[in-house]
């Protein structure tokens, strides 16, 4: 069904061509017959990629089309320097102090949906929604909350947690549909408010169309991790702890499928030498080429701190439905959503850790290497639940429920 309605997607830290917001909601928008706006940051007057690194060369125009798709940039701000502040024009139930420009980009547009995918753009959806509201346009707000944030278990000054938890109280009161990545995510929003509409959109890709079954036959393990990596994401140091422990006790070869923005030279330099045979380190590849290199894949690895982060322990992120996609079973710690699904479908093995040390790592990996066809056994499983119930084709029948839900009250 069509829909002649305009979506501006409000982004304050993405990068904009991130998988979920440009790859899958907006292009699934758009293809819906929604007319799809993204406002995104710069930093320091470039966009930048989901590897990090800076576009110096192209998207240099402050508004552009691309794939479809209207960009309108601006350059990054740090709300949380002046949270009291945003408190304050929060509690004011006024739009006048909300000066930041994503909330006046936003009221530009005038449009019907706007979606927001993190904390602060949320506040500045806020902003958007009281001026549009006071010239007698009513819009619909959607909080696409990618992690659970105000993280009560995260390092950062009790001050802090507290105004942002009465930020977030003052915010779902005002806005229109929650989406998240989790159930567990889903079940503490609605502690927050039992009646508030929130529906779980899980971080799926679209179904892999190339797939072949991973074989029992091969003694060797092939391990792999997917996305950034670096000091704020994955374990580098504890990867090549776990290939070193793991090469005392039969062939383990690790394939880093992105990475760092580092170049593949400067990557290899910290690969140590007597590993370095056993480290195959792709570089950045497209989101479309995921598929290819997961081929060789047996085992995908997910290690988060779930004990400093409530955020971690309820996280489903996108590498684990990258692996399932892609027939490959995951090994991962003790992180309750991922623990579930994993125990439901048996797609996985779970290292009974919140924070999982390498050893704890090799011991998991000696008994999956010691028992072959639970790997094909698995794989099997990871790609048939994709198939059937997760893969994006699925997830986007319930984003374009909740847009015609909402639309029935315009």
């Amino acid at each position: 069904m069509m829909m002649d309605r305009d979506v501006c997607f409000l982004v304050s830290e993405h990068p904009f061509l991130d998988a979920r917001i440009f790859k899958k909601e907006a292009k699934s928008l758009m293809k819906q017959g929604y007319k799809v706006t993204m406002i995104v940051p710069r930093k320091d007057g470039y966009l930048f990629d989901t590897d990090g690194s800076v576009f110096r060369e192209k998207f240099l125009s402050q508004t552009f089309i691309y794939e479809g798709i209207k960009v309108i940039t601006y350059e990054h701000i740090y709300p949380e320097k002046n949270i009291k502040n945003l408190y304050y024009n929060l509690r004011s139930g006024d739009y006048s102090r909300f000066s930041d420009p994503l909330t006046q980009i936003g009221i530009k547009q005038k449009a019907d949906f706007y979606h927001a995918h993190e904390f602060f753009s949320l506040y500045s959806g806020i902003g958007i929604k009281r001026a549009l509201t006071a010239s007698g346009k009513h819009s619909k707000l959607i909080y696409d909350s990618h992690e659970l944030e105000p993280d009560p278990l995260i390092d950062q000054p009790i001050k802090t947690q507290r105004i942002k938890t009465q930020m977030l109280e003052l915010m779902l009161i005002e806005l229109d549909y929650v989406i998240t990545v989790s159930n567990s995510i889903k079940s503490w929003y609605l502690s927050l408010d039992p009646h508030l509409p929130v529906e779980v959109i899980y971080n799926s890709p679209p179904l892999a169309t190339e797939f072949t079954p991973k074989k029992g036959s091969n003694s060797d393990i092939l391990l792999a991790y997917e996305g950034v990596l670096n000091q704020k994401r994955g374990n580098f140091r504890k990867l090549m702890s776990v290939l070193d422990m793991c090469n005392k006790k039969f062939n383990l070869k690790v394939k880093i499928i992105g990475g760092a923005k580092d170049t593949e030279k400067d990557f290899n330099q910290k690969v140590p030498s007597h590993l370095k045979d056993k480290v195959h380190y792709t570089g950045w590849v497209s989101y479309e080429s995921i598929p290819e290199a997961m081929k060789d894949v047996d085992i995908g690895w997910i290690d988060l701190d779930a004990a400093n982060s409530l955020n971690n322990r309820f996280a489903m992120p996108n590498k684990f439905f990258s692996y399932l996609n892609n027939g490959v079973p995951v090994i991962v710690n003790k992180c309750e959503d991922m623990e579930t699904f994993i125990q439901t479908y048996y797609c996985g093995y779970i290292v009974k850790k919140l924070q999982a040390t390498a050893q704890d790592y090799f011991q998991v990996l000696v008994h999956i290497q010691s028992d072959r066809n639970k790997i094909q056994e698995m794989s099997l499983n990871a790609r048939s639940i994709i198939e059937t119930k997760y893969s994006w084709e699925h997830m986007e029948k319930r984003l374009f429920a909740v847009y015609n839900q909402l639309a029935k009250d315009m």
